[in-house]
């Protein structure tokens, strides 16, 4: 087998893995398929500029811990996939383990999967029939029609903030809290399309398929920002089209961000730990 066509089972096998993570996975279908500047609201500041600039602030941070939560519903059910992990925001790296809901029959109990998220690739372990259990699969997001936004089962936390690079219109709703700390919420909506051209090399493309492949390039969302003007909390709302759906599937998206500062160290598989045959269905 050429060097080529290795990269396209990678391609392919891949794509086919995430996929069944969100639908297959979770019973919705059958495959396929976010410091100083003056803070808007109470301080002054414009809610749009400063939820551009949400993102640099947690460059600024340089790491956090982040939980995750998706919400999906479809055809009457509704099922979340949870996540908990660690990022570092210089270096677009982090490690979430994901939990799937259990199947519909209760038959058998789905083990976590571990994802490594770097620019431009997700990495699974435990995730696809016929994976041997020491190996990952490699998926190139720019080949995932959301990006990665949805599909892995959890939002990349610096996605997430690039989402907000996009935001059309915000305004600030008031000050509350989030796990104890004092937050500004803001309410708005962002256009992938627009953030895709101000995001991070690792992200434009991803972003530029997600504004291609969504039902709409218009993402409601509801961020909490702490007095340092990084993210705190997020919920995007997304709709896709994706598998045997024909009505778009509606999904809500949440990353808790907290611990900045944390040690954050991601290793990425080496070549020969990730596997590169045929991916049997479940």
């Amino acid at each position: 087998m050429t060097g080529r066509q290795r990269e396209r089972r990678h391609r392919r096998t891949g794509a086919a893995v995430v996929a069944a993570v969100v639908m297959a996975g979770v019973g919705l279908g059958a495959g396929g398929c976010a410091g100083g500047d003056a803070v808007a609201g109470d301080a002054g500041g414009d809610a749009a500029v400063v939820l551009h600039r949400a993102a640099d602030r947690l460059v600024e941070a340089g790491s956090s811990k982040a939980r995750t939560s998706m919400e999906m519903a479809a055809g009457g059910t509704r099922v979340t996939i949870r996540g908990a992990g660690v990022y570092d925001y210089r270096k677009r790296m982090g490690q979430l383990r994901v939990l799937l809901p259990q199947d519909p029959a209760g038959a058998t109990e789905r083990r976590p999967i571990t994802e490594l998220l770097a620019p431009g690739a997700l990495f699974m372990k435990n995730r696809g029939a016929g994976v041997p259990p020491d190996k990952w699969v490699r998926v190139d997001i720019r080949t995932l029609s959301d990006g990665n936004l949805v599909t892995g089962g959890a939002t990349d936390p610096f996605a997430a903030a690039e989402v907000l690079r996009g935001t059309r219109s915000a305004k600030f709703v008031g000050r509350t809290e989030v796990a104890g700390t004092g937050v500004r919420h803001y309410r708005g909506t962002a256009d992938l399309g627009a953030a895709a051209k101000k995001a991070s090399e690792g992200n434009k493309e991803a972003l530029k398929a997600a504004a291609k492949g969504f039902a709409t390039a218009e993402v409601p969302f509801d961020v909490y920002l702490d007095d340092e003007g990084r993210i705190r909390k997020v919920r995007h709302r997304f709709s896709f089209v994706g598998g045997q759906q024909k009505s778009p599937v509606a999904v809500a998206s949440t990353t808790l961000l907290y611990d900045f500062g944390a040690s954050a160290r991601v290793r990425l598989p080496d070549t020969d730990d990730i596997y590169a045959g045929k991916i049997a269905e479940e």
